[in-house]
């Protein structure tokens, strides 16, 4: 038995909380939810009642996720279209493609952080 049940949540630090969070809330949706009194700025989004990306304020813009170990992180969606539409419309650099041998669409997009996230729509044959 696995003892890790799920991913819990990503955490990403940026130097425009506003922005960051603008782009996981007006955009892909999230909403923001409660979050401890913490001494510094941030905020929790969630996905229906789960807190999954924890944002934290910080003075200076840290390195983008391109070339790390952690390349990026991934979201399940329910309406490619709708989510491509909406990813178009902020300017952001992204890439569309599909997985071979699957009905699997991705939208690669990079945050103003330098963050890739990973928006998947699985289709009817997500594995093959």
């Amino acid at each position: 038995m696995s003892l890790i049940r799920a991913l819990d949540h990503v955490n990403i630090r940026t130097n425009d909380l506003a922005a960051t969070k603008a782009l996981f809330v007006d955009v892909l949706g999230l909403s923001e939810g409660w979050r401890p009194p913490f001494p510094f700025p941030g905020a929790w989004l969630y996905a229906g009642g789960k807190d999954v990306v924890h944002l934290v304020g910080v003075e200076t813009a840290a390195t983008s996720s391109d070339g790390s170990a952690l390349d990026h992180f991934a979201f399940d969606i329910g309406d490619f279209d709708d989510a491509l539409r909406r990813i178009e419309a902020t300017g952001l650099t992204f890439r569309a493609t599909a997985t071979p041998g699957t009905s699997v669409k991705q939208i690669f997009v990079r945050d103003n952080n330098g963050v890739t996230i990973e928006l998947n729509w699985k289709g009817d044959r997500p594995r093959g």
